[in-house]
């Protein structure tokens, strides 16, 4: 306990236009939080205002992050507001870091008021690279839009902030420390957790352990290799993979957290990924992963590298999903995947006559069917799954469930996938990024491509390409209406429908720093089996989607950044 109360201040300070949060948060470039004067001390303040001063007096809040360059310096910023702001207690993963699913664990188990993830997800980082700052309220999932849009709101016309200056936190040392604040009835509490421990044990209640240290470190057991890009997730996948479950220390590669995360964007894809690529070409090991900075993304590989499209996987998984202990127990209440993401998982959905949710890229629009009971598995395209155990995608547990397959059907993941495909047909998937591209420049060629698959004339039309024809059957603006709250959310990507079930997609946005982000998804789907390479089965709509939108004249791009 401090001797003296220590001091709260009022700063006076200038609002920033710019500090509108996205589906993920707030990101920019570093330098942008570290050269612009209170620019992080004006968004943290706009959290804290944005909740209702009896309902923060006295709160337990939860801080946690990925470890990128930047955290330490804005934790201690976080945890002197805090205390100034009238929060009561704060829950800090140690070293500072905390994955975003075990955020999501404790702030559920310990009915906190939220929390914040510094966290930029697998974008790069460094000095030169990405910070991120995301706010999670009480059901442990990301802000809702009308939460983001009042610390929006907040912002820009913000014209001071609280602060103890003089607080000072150890991040180290696990346990509780105290501290007097003026004017402060209760001493304000920081409590150094173990960022481990209580999701571990939240995955203990979910899988069988026992089965799966079997499968991992018995006789006949499985090779597996799992890679953390030198992310957050390093010391759970050491702790839970390897010291419980019984998998070989060598088996987990790039497990040291690091600020820059080893120069490489923490991207669990075929492109950033190639250490577990690489590894996984020689058939050494039956079984890969790896998963994003902070943990709530996977990427994973059968034997010799083959490539499971994150589309497939939550279908798989829903297909098998008394596979894994928990859903014995409480049943099955709804799948749920993103618009954009491919159609498998309608199929398993209709098959076993269990309701699916379609809905706007978000979490936050899963955890809200979560939370009224509507929702049990969802997944999105861009490498998220996970299950209503928490309020945000899971990585590690993606790969437990996955492993809780192959344990209970004894088959190796190349096999149990072709034989999903046998039994229901196979979509081919496929995304195209276009980063970094002139804001206007994508918005002009958005609208102008709204305009044109709005017109009643664009229905019907048909597009020949080689031996193929696509009939357009439907074109829109996907929007979303709620069925817990009947909140209608709009613009949320234009869609071209074909009379076969094919689609093309093209959404603007994305979670980068700086830049428009322009996004194409293919998604065709063939019933008869067929193993013909996925860029070459969507060729003719890719041509097609190229044609339509004209993004190469129209941004100055000649090909995608990125392709999955």
């Amino acid at each position: 306990m401090e001797n003296r109360p220590l001091q709260v201040l009022t700063v006076p300070t200038a609002p920033y236009p710019d500090q509108r949060p996205g589906t993920s948060g707030l990101r920019k470039k570093v330098y942008v939080f570290q050269s612009k004067r209170n620019y992080l001390h004006n968004f943290i303040q706009s959290i804290f205002s944005s909740i209702d001063l009896p309902d923060r007096q006295g709160a337990t809040l939860v801080v946690g992050g990925d470890g990128r360059f930047f955290s330490r310096p804005a934790i201690g910023v976080i945890v002197q507001m805090a205390a100034a702001n009238g929060i009561g207690h704060l829950i800090i993963g140690q070293h500072g870091m905390m994955s975003t699913p075990a955020v999501s664990c404790v702030i559920r188990k310990y009915k906190a008021i939220g929390g914040i993830i510094l966290t930029a997800s697998h974008n790069p980082g460094g000095p030169n690279g990405d910070f991120g700052i995301k706010f999670n309220t009480a059901n442990g999932g990301p802000a809702k839009e009308e939460v983001t849009s009042k610390i929006y709101q907040i912002s820009k016309t913000i014209e001071e902030f609280a602060i103890c200056p003089g607080l000072r936190v150890d991040l180290q040392t696990l346990g509780k420390q105290a501290f007097d604040l003026e004017n402060k009835f209760k001493p304000f509490t920081v409590e150094i957790v173990d960022p481990v421990e209580s999701y571990a044990n939240l995955l203990r209640n979910i899988f069988d352990f026992a089965a799966l240290k079997e499968l991992l470190s018995g006789e006949n057991h499985v090779s597996i290799r799992l890679d953390a890009m030198h992310g957050v997730l390093g010391p759970y996948v050491k702790r839970i993979l390897c010291e419980e479950l019984g998998c070989p220390a060598n088996s987990a590669i790039n497990c040291v957290p690091l600020e820059d995360f080893g120069g490489q964007p923490p991207d669990p894809n075929l492109m950033y990924a190639t250490d577990l690529v690489d590894s996984m070409r020689d058939g050494q090991y039956d079984f890969g992963a790896a998963f994003d900075g902070d943990g709530d993304r996977n990427m994973i590989l059968g034997k010799h590298g083959f490539f499971l499209t994150p589309s497939d996987s939550v279908a798989v998984i829903a297909d098998n999903i008394f596979c894994i202990p928990y859903f014995q127990h409480t049943g099955v209440r709804g799948f749920g995947r993103s618009m954009p993401t491919s159609t498998a998982l309608d199929r398993v959905a209709k098959a076993t006559k269990i309701e699916l949710h379609e809905t706007p890229t978000g979490w936050r629009f899963f955890g809200n069917l979560m939370d009224a009971g509507m929702l049990s598995l969802c997944g999105e395209e861009g490498f998220g799954t996970g299950g209503d155990h928490i309020r945000e995608k899971d990585g590690l547990w993606a790969v437990l469930a996955w492993l809780s397959i192959i344990a209970t059907r004894r088959q190796s993941l190349e096999d149990i996938l072709k034989e999903h495909w046998l039994k229901y047909g196979r979509n081919y998937f496929t995304r195209y990024d276009y980063e970094n591209v002139d804001i206007d420049a994508a918005c002009d060629m958005m609208e102008d491509l709204e305009i044109l698959i709005s017109d009643k004339s664009f229905v019907k039309q048909r597009f020949a390409v080689e031996d193929k024809i696509y009939q357009v059957e439907k074109a829109d603006n996907f929007q979303y209406t709620d069925p817990v709250d009947s909140t209608i959310t709009r613009n949320q990507g234009l869609r071209i429908i074909f009379s076969d079930g094919s689609r093309i997609i093209y959404r603007l946005g994305g979670t980068g720093a700086e830049g428009a982000t322009v996004r194409i998804y293919i998604d065709s789907y063939e019933r008869k089996l067929i193993f013909e390479d996925t860029q070459v089965q969507l060729a003719p709509l890719a041509t097609i989607a190229l044609k339509i939108s004209q993004l190469h004249h129209r941004t100055g791009r000649n090909g995608p950044s990125l392709i999955t």
